[in-house]
């Protein structure tokens, strides 16, 4: 959610209800500024009221990669959408070209990206396995085609496609 902050519209990154034994409740929030992109802790009290903003979201599709800036296209109207690296943060790993994002604005902002659960990357180079190295889950690195190296078992190939859980960074199976 996005709230009304001291005269500044910020982004709730985390919150968490806290009641310690003797004293009163309270929320513990984690908030990312837009106008400056800054993250702070705020502690507000269990009665204190904050003004909501609205939220949109929609689903777009990663096209190219313009200097620093990533930009996005939305598939219904067309509309572009420069998106800078520090909004992408780690996204960028798993970005290929029409990837399908949830993009979030706040006031035609952009505030957030958040990735399928799982994505499907192809290996570009991975060393190969030794015969008879068959251990319980014996892994090797490799490259993907988005730049990344990951852990992967030994029978996986150069030029074979994979499915990577995007909240961890793991390997899940062959696609």
């Amino acid at each position: 959610m996005a709230i009304n902050y001291n005269g500044d519209i910020c982004v709730v990154l985390d919150s968490q209800h806290r009641t310690p034994g003797n004293l009163r409740a309270f929320v513990q929030a984690t908030l990312r500024s837009i106008r400056t992109g800054k993250s702070s802790d705020v502690r507000f009290s269990s009665t204190e009221r904050l003004d909501t903003v609205p939220m949109i979201t929609k689903k777009m599709e990663f096209s190219y990669k313009d200097g620093e800036d990533f930009v996005f296209s939305d598939p219904d109207t067309y509309e572009t959408v420069h998106i800078n690296p520090e909004i992408v943060g780690e996204a960028q790993n798993y970005l290929t070209e029409n990837a399908t994002v949830t993009v979030t604005f706040v006031e035609d902002k952009v505030v957030t990206i958040e990735l399928p659960a799982s994505v499907i990357l192809k290996v570009i180079e991975s060393q190969e396995g030794i015969r008879g190295d068959s251990a319980n889950n014996v892994q090797k690195p490799a490259k993907l085609e988005t730049g990344i190296t990951l852990q992967v078992p030994l029978f996986i190939k150069a030029g074979e496609k994979i499915k990577i859980d995007t909240r961890t960074g793991k390997y899940m199976e062959r696609a």
